[in-house]
């Protein structure tokens, strides 16, 4: 112990040591005095945490109470018997054997074990109790429509059968909503079951929040985790829509002939299992360098306009600008290949696929382009929309931002295989996701399979499903400086690095928009972006043709 802070003395500031403490600073680890404070405040090269000292102290432990000796705390654990015991209970004789732990570390294990627990509900397993429920719900929104054209088939019917026809038209009719009814008190049944789920969901992790928050040993201890059980997603109810099936008007056979209705069919599908916390590989964490520093600067030799650099490997890049060819360099500038866009037109963005194949969009032709041994197949041609940026998904899709001919929309479509298998256009409202007109929108798939475009004046982020995450609109304090987008990329620690090109940064956000920090390595006009398997970051310079290579993590 220090001289100065034995029991029978009163705690002195570190800096004056003659007056007594009164606060604490948690980014230096010293205490001061009132006087002193204000001095160690005026070192503004550091971001000071000054708080009252007694807020600094640490709580005494909660040890809990022996059950079987009331005047003794348990301060250790019998991983035997997985219970809590006291000195006597150990000194008895009965734990004989026994390996025991200190009940403050089991404490820090097991809280450890229900932080991930409650991180699991929250992050992965009640969202897609969520995304089921709201399924559900759309589908019941659609129930009017689509028994509603049921309805009007048969009507449609009944008026070319005139009276011969209206008992079985009101028959018809009649099983309808019969089957309607049915289909719906399946779709509600199932949305209580889901409902049931969530309620207990939501009771379990406010109990963790709760015991989290108590620091009880004894409620830490009992706890038992049940996320496996909630892993198993409830039974889907699939109903299959039954047709109506018309036949010629023959009046001996009006009923025959009306067309037959199907039994509406109510299938139960088992609920998917989800992969634990522990199931899903996660990559190792990478701090984010303070100082990021350039280890290559690439120069592609273009002179006009550098817009686009795609990874082929560590030390070997795809590049394209202001003119028809796109050009392989490695990290000594040498060019390895080049390649001519098929129509002559300059290509408008490119990106390497899994299997280390270059595709390219040109927005000219309408078209979207597979370079493979140096030849090129145009495997897309879109009618009505052009093809602005693209990139490829760890799944091998495509993903490609495209505007509309007149510019008046943009939207983001998925190809799986050259086949359009998803498109992502407007919000749960309504309203267009991305911005009109003639721009650019680079695109990138963040490690959570969020699909992430830098759309002109911000970064707008949606989820796997297209439902909008977040818009991220620039440094909250830079509320005076426009923030216009233009290359985006992901990392594997969910991190999206977006260029600033009008302030010569990288803007580096979490996977859920918070802004982290700044690179600027003398960057010029950055535009293009990617990383490679390493995380190391390549820029593409709009102005100087230059690509640099950066290490910020």
């Amino acid at each position: 112990m220090h001289p100065r802070r034995s029991a029978q003395e009163v705690l002195l500031c570190d800096l004056c040591e003659t007056v007594p403490l009164q606060s604490h600073c948690k980014l230096c680890h010293i205490n001061l005095c009132i006087n002193c404070v204000g001095k160690h405040l005026s070192d503004s090269s550091k971001d000071h945490n000054v708080v009252p000292f007694i807020k600094h102290i640490q709580p005494t432990p909660n040890y809990p109470k022996c059950p079987k000796h009331a005047e003794k705390h348990c301060e250790l654990h019998c991983e035997e018997c997985n219970i809590p015991v006291c000195i006597t209970c150990v000194s008895s004789g009965k734990h004989k054997g026994h390996d025991m732990s200190d009940i403050l570390e089991k404490l820090s294990t097991k809280t450890e074990s229900l932080q991930k627990d409650l991180e699991e509900l929250e992050k992965r397993i009640y969202p897609r109790y969520e995304e089921m429920a709201s399924g559900v719900q759309t589908e019941k929104a659609e129930l009017e429509t689509k028994y509603g054209k049921l309805t009007t088939a048969a009507d449609q019917q009944g008026e070319l059968l005139h009276r011969e026809v209206t008992a079985i038209v009101n028959q018809r009719k009649s099983a309808i909503t019969e089957m309607k009814t049915k289909h719906l008190d399946a779709l509600n049944k199932n949305t209580e079951e889901i409902t049931q789920k969530m309620a207990e969901l939501k009771q379990i992790m406010s109990d963790l929040k709760s015991i989290l928050k108590s620091n009880d040993v004894s409620l830490t201890s009992t706890y038992k985790s049940r996320n496996s059980e909630f892993r198993t997603l409830p039974p889907k109810v699939r109903v299959t829509l039954p047709s109506l099936s018309p036949q010629k008007i023959n009046k001996d056979q009006l009923n025959e002939m009306f067309g037959s209705l199907p039994p509406l069919s109510i299938n139960t599908e088992h609920g998917d299992t989800m992969k634990s916390a522990e199931a899903v590989s996660s990559p190792p964490v990478k701090p984010l360098l303070d100082e990021p520093r350039v280890t290559a600067t690439i120069d592609t030799g273009y002179r006009h306009r550098l817009y686009s650099v795609s990874c082929l490997s560590e030390d070997q890049v795809w590049t394209c600008g202001e003119n028809k060819t796109m050009k392989l360099f490695n990290l000594q500038s040498k060019l390895l290949t080049s390649i001519k866009t098929k129509s002559g037109d300059e290509p408008d963005d490119i990106a390497v696929t899994r299997d280390g194949d270059l595709v390219y969009t040109d927005y000219h032709d309408h078209t979207i382009n597979f370079v493979k041994n140096k030849q090129i197949q145009t495997v897309i041609i879109l009618q009505g929309w052009r093809p602005i940026n693209v990139c490829c998904t760890a799944g091998n899709d495509l993903l490609v931002t495209m505007n509309s001919d007149d510019v008046k929309q943009s939207k983001v479509v998925r190809y799986s295989g050259f086949t359009e298998k998803q498109s992502i256009q407007f919000d749960d409202q309504g309203r267009p996701l991305y911005s009109s007109g003639d721009y650019i929108k680079y695109l990138s798939e963040n490690k959570n399979l969020d699909i992430c475009v830098a759309d002109y004046r911000a970064v707008v982020v949606v989820n796997q499903s297209g439902k909008l995450r977040f818009r991220y609109t620039g440094h909250p304090s830079n509320t005076k400086q426009s923030f216009k987008p233009y290359g985006i990329t992901t990392d594997s620690q969910s991190h999206i690095l977006t260029a600033d090109y009008h302030y010569h940064r990288i803007h580096i956000l979490d996977q859920d928009g918070q802004f982290l920090r700044y690179i600027h390595c003398d960057l010029r006009r950055p535009w293009g972006l990617c990383v490679d398997i390493r995380d190391n970051l390549f820029v593409a310079e709009r102005d100087t043709a230059k690509v640099k290579k950066i290490q910020y993590l």
